[in-house]
């Protein structure tokens, strides 16, 4: 490796760090006990069960006529359990109370319920004969029945002119799809011109292991179908997020790192809305407030049924894809081509080996492997130009002690030595420079991974998150309040491969010592970072290392002198032909040159 090439690595590794730095988690808050919530300067609700004040019943029937029964009457839970599923239903208000999905634990090992009376509120506002009313603050006729392989539940308010209001919920037996009408015969009349106001608030609760790390992939994202755009609020800020829409809206979800909570339109978009989330704090088992304001054109009931669907369910990328359209963002890929490296082909091979093997250390085992076996065509370049560099060091270093202090002559001369033998300088850096796609899209792969959920593999305990051997009772500026074991592996490995570079590069000085100070930096930065991730990267080093080695023994610095040497020889009798890009490197420097010399001639003009 010379020093261009040495160069183009440590500004990689230095986009890598300041990119690691800036999306890295912050240490983990350590654990105390959960405060009040403040209230200044809040404008999420600081709870979402209200109370609801006592009306006399003349009072109600003054205001809400015949309707004025559906507002008394007893409370009934209404059960449905599926495979995937656990649903409670209230005849009050006709709206789901409790969910659990099945399928998954909260770290902490208890059922993992999306809603709850606790952390849930559900309205449906309108006004009804010109007074406002919540249409979730009735009381339901309750009717269960079953249609194929699905529970159809729906919850009825009938008047005495036979007007009626009805909500629909259609659970299948299999996946996290509920479908939800909203159906008026008649009673629509009673209601207001304009939309009916749908509002969802939710305190999101800490289930998985990190809570800044969760905080830091929680969020409401939303799809606007005239802009085929996919959105969100931001995730990391701690502030009042709180944004409008001025277009229509196809769904609405509140996103955490592994599960989602979505209300998706079936029949016709939200044509307003607004979302907004926010952050307490002082509460350590509260992640963070989201509020879901959406407008349900009244012409829906008026003109059929209002056709909408639930999601509740894991933010898994194998099956979100089919919910909705652009529903799959919800799983962040990256950035092109990184997000298109992970979508055709990091994923698919990642998900095909899951079908068959349980173990996902293995997994990560055999992926390294397979990537290692595609981009060895060029890890043996990159090596090879590295060997190319180390038989020409000697004349290199002669050329520093001939030449002098002036390194614009420096690297002209050194450029008619490549010329002579035949050798690009920045051929070492490309096939790093192809490879660090892949190296983003595993940062990507291993975090967004649903699959790692929970999954043991030798000392830790979940993959989707670090692993914690060494627990400390403060927080260290930088590292967080723990030691990562995965992580300091991969910081070992990359140090002992770095050694290994470093006895066949040309590269001496500040930049040899750089090269041993960024893996203990990547400790710092990756401390906090997913167990699956510093382990793939320890499993990659290990086999790059075990590479090289195999592949020194098949490259010949003999020969490759001889082959430099045959090439002296061809352009030194004119048979040798400049390539494009030595030409164009060449007249760089020439500019350069010229130019240094012109602001020298000018500078001695003034004096």
């Amino acid at each position: 490796m010379d020093r261009n090439s040495a160069i183009g690595l440590t500004l990689i590794a230095g986009v890598l760090m300041v990119y690691f730095l800036w999306f890295s988690p912050a240490p983990t808050p350590q654990t105390q006990q959960a405060n009040k919530p403040e209230t200044s300067g809040q404008t999420v609700e600081d709870s979402v069960q209200q109370n609801t004040p006592i009306v006399s019943d003349s009072v109600l029937a003054q205001t809400y006529g015949d309707l004025s029964s559906a507002f008394a009457g007893e409370e009934k839970i209404t059960r449905v359990e599926t495979e995937f599923l656990n649903i409670a239903f209230s005849s009050k208000g006709g709206i789901i109370t409790d969910l659990e999905l099945k399928k998954y634990r909260t770290y902490g090992q208890q059922p993992l319920k999306l809603i709850t009376p606790e952390t849930n509120q559900f309205q449906l506002l309108s006004k009804y004969n010109g007074k406002d009313i919540d249409l979730y603050k009735l009381f339901y006729t309750t009717a269960q029945s079953r249609n194929g392989d699905t529970t159809v539940l729906s919850f009825t308010v009938q008047l005495s002119s036979g007007a009626s209001f009805t909500q629909t919920y259609a659970i299948p037996d299999n996946g996290y799809e509920i479908k939800y009408e909203l159906d008026s015969k008649g009673f629509d009349q009673q209601l207001a011109n304009g939309p009916l106001n749908f509002q969802w608030n939710n305190i999101v609760k800490l289930m998985e292991k990190d809570l800044t790390d969760t905080r830091n992939n929680t969020t409401i994202t939303y799809y606007l179908p005239e802009e085929d755009d996919f959105d969100n609020l931001s995730e990391t800020s701690t502030d009042n997020e709180i944004e409008s829409f001025t277009t229509p809206v196809r769904w609405v979800t509140i996103k955490q790192k592994f599960f989602l909570a979505s209300l998706i339109s079936t029949s016709s978009n939200f044509p307003s809305g607004e979302i907004q989330t926010a952050v307490n704090q002082s509460d350590p088992k509260q992640v963070k407030r989201a509020n879901i304001k959406l407008a349900i054109p009244k012409e829906t009931l008026t003109n059929g049924k209002a056709d909408f669907k639930f999601y509740f369910g894991p933010n898994d990328y194998q099956g979100i894809g089919k919910v909705a359209d652009r529903f799959s963002k919800n799983v962040y890929l990256g950035w092109p081509p990184v997000y298109w490296i992970n979508k055709f082909v990091i994923f698919p091979v990642f998900h095909y080996l899951t079908g068959f093997i349980s173990n996902y250390g293995l997994i990560i085992v055999i992926l390294v492997f397979l990537l290692k076996l595609v981009l060895f065509p060029l890890s043996y370049k990159s090596f090879l130009s590295m060997a190319k560099m180390k038989v020409l060091k000697p004349e290199l270093d002669e050329i520093k002690e001939r030449v002098g202090e002036d390194m614009t002559k420096v690297q002209q001369e050194q450029m008619k030595l490549y010329q002579q033998v035949g050798v690009n300088p920045i051929s070492g850096c490309i096939p790093v420079l192809l490879q660090m796609p892949i190296l983003f899209a595993m940062f990507y792969l291993f975090p967004a991974s649903i699959e790692l959920r929970q999954q043991p593999f030798l000392w830790a305990e979940d993959l989707s998150t670090y692993d914690s051997v060494i627990n400390f009772a403060f927080t260290v500026p930088f590292l967080g309040n723990h030691i990562s074991l995965f992580t300091v592996l991969m910081t070992i490995t990359t140090l002992i491969y770095t050694w290994q570079n470093n006895q066949i590069s040309s590269v001496q000085g500040p930049m040899k010592t750089m090269s041993y100070v960024m893996p203990v930096i990547f400790f710092f930065v990756l401390n906090s970072f997913s167990a699956g991730l510093t382990f793939y990267y320890t499993v990659s080093t290990l086999i790059t290392f075990i590479q090289q080695v195999v592949i020194k023994r098949f490259v010949d610095e003999d020969k490759i002198r001889a082959i430099m040497e045959e090439n002296r020889k061809k352009n030194a009798a004119g048979g040798g032909k400049k390539s494009k890009f030595m030409s164009k490197l060449e007249d760089a420097l020439k500019a350069s040159e010229e130019a240094r010399k012109k602001s020298g001639d000018e500078r001695k003009k003034k004096k």
